[in-house]
């Protein structure tokens, strides 16, 4: 037995003991291991590392439900926790929504974990740092390498055990060129794979590609969106639309069933891909779940209790705060389908370290462009903010490099946009021209999330002004 599962075990059986055998009580023990190597002015300025144990107690008595966390996991501690849980229990309001305990039942083992990764040390994580300060040639070079490192366990009162392990890796980074700047990121599931000479290469070409930049009228322009762009899209589709408590409070988009996006649009759901324990805050196992297919919207996600006012169960999203924000799609796959080209998509074929030529990074997202006639080439979104939660309009600005495409070529570098656009609408039916072959996944947050995307090309995206308006 795990150390993680002993201490889930033991507060389930404190539980029993102090609250009574009807006390429903599940435990969620994680341990995060979490290093991570910054650098600016390229230098690194800063390594750090940092381990930390959390336990998450939900408690169900006489009919009212609580929860708590906490960090100390030795006897006065988890006592302490569970004590606090249960006098919260004796002042939360009745709670006839509660959905019960997850069964037990069977979870799966997850990808494995690569251990040179999990235990990494600072040094192999330099050594990604200077490939990409000795690749961006003079220019200056800041971001950070990380590497991440999860076990956890879980127990409830129904006799539902479940452990797991999950690793990854992450690297970011920009080169500047007097005021422009150029990006370039990557999560893995290995150390390894992070090509910190290929990244540092891509990063310099578009800082320099985007220098002296020429001012556009706002308007609907044509657009190759790269994948960072594009991970936001499907953060904000996630947060806002696949999310199973907007659904059923009628404030997302989301119509299971209806042909809402382009044919050429999967989204899939893909925790146990990588980097995520292989169950959620509940116990309940998590699995890939289809969002989109061909285009149909097919689902949305939901945690127990979610999932029990829908009359669908949970999918495996119960995550904390998931009563307050709703259950959320962390892990969100956008393919592409060789069989979109039948319908006059274009699905762009080639290698993410390839052809590194100044604006254009990649082979994908040189075939995409080539078919444009006018239009800009997208790097990557920032400070995006929600106008209109259930048509998901979103209001945003461009960064890291915007360029205009004239028959097929980036001309110039463009100063940056603001836009406003409906996530939804952009990625319609017959909004989607094209699609590149290779998914690139981008790093979120260190619990495990990320967005994994090819480069896009839209039809139409709407810019209103220049980014200081």
């Amino acid at each position: 037995m795990s150390a993680e599962l002993e201490i889930a075990v033991g507060v389930v059986d404190l539980v029993r003991h102090t609250a009574g055998p009807s006390a429903e009580a599940e435990v969620l023990v994680t341990r995060t291991d979490l290093a991570l190597t910054r650098f600016a002015n390229s230098f690194i300025h800063q390594n750090v590392a940092e381990t930390g144990v959390a336990v998450h107690l939900r408690l169900h008595v006489d009919g009212r439900t609580a929860t708590g966390s906490g960090s100390r996991v030795d006897a006065d501690g988890l006592a302490a926790l569970v004590e606090r849980a249960r006098a919260a229990t004796r002042l939360a309001p009745p709670d006839p929504a509660w959905p019960g305990l997850t069964p037990p039942t069977p979870v799966p083992s997850g990808p494995a974990v690569d251990e040179a990764t999990a235990f990494a040390a600072p040094d192999e994580r330099a050594e990604r740092v200077r490939a990409f300060v000795d690749a961006v040639e003079g220019l200056e070079a800041a971001g950070y390498c990380r590497t991440a490192y999860r076990s956890g366990a879980f127990a409830n009162s129904a006799g539902h055990t479940a452990t797991g392990r999950a690793a990854e890796a992450a690297m970011d980074g920009i080169a500047r060129a007097g005021g422009a700047d150029g990006v370039a990121r990557l999560c893995a599931d290995r150390l390894a794979g992070l090509d910190g000479t290929a990244l540092g290469a891509s990063a310099a070409a578009k800082a320099r590609a985007a220098a002296d930049p020429v001012e556009l009228p706002p308007g609907h322009y044509e657009v190759v969106l790269e994948p960072a762009a594009v991970a936001d899209l499907l953060q904000n589709l996630a947060w806002y639309g696949f999310n199973g408590k907007r659904y059923a409070e009628r404030q997302s988009f989301a119509e299971p069933g209806t042909a809402q996006f382009d044919p050429a649009v999967t989204l899939v759901d893909d925790p146990l891909r990588a980097g995520t324990l292989p169950f959620d805050l509940e116990g309940t196992p998590r699995r890939a779940l289809p969002l989109v297919e061909g285009g149909t919207t097919g689902a949305v996600a939901y945690d127990r209790r979610a999932g029990a006012a829908a009359g669908a169960g949970s999918t495996g999203h119960g995550m904390p705060g998931s009563a307050t924000f709703g259950p959320i799609p962390h892990n969100i796959r956008l393919s592409a389908d060789p069989r979109v080209a039948d319908a006059g998509v274009t699905v762009a074929d080639g290698p993410l370290s390839a052809g590194v030529t100044g604006a254009v990074g990649d082979p994908d997202t040189a075939a995409l462009v080539a078919g444009m006639r006018r239009g800009l080439l997208v790097s990557d979104f920032w400070y995006t903010r929600v106008l209109d939660p259930k048509q998901l309009v979103v209001t945003g600005l461009t960064r890291n490099g915007v360029w205009l495409v004239e028959d097929g070529v980036p001309t110039r570098a463009v100063r940056d946009f603001r836009f406003t656009e409906s996530y939804p609408r952009a990625l319609g039916p017959g909004r989607v021209l094209g699609l590149g072959r290779t998914a690139v996944r981008q790093p979120g947050r260190v619990d495990g999330s990320w967005y994994e995307a090819p480069t896009l090309r839209l039809s139409s995206w709407h810019f209103t002004g220049g980014a200081s308006g």
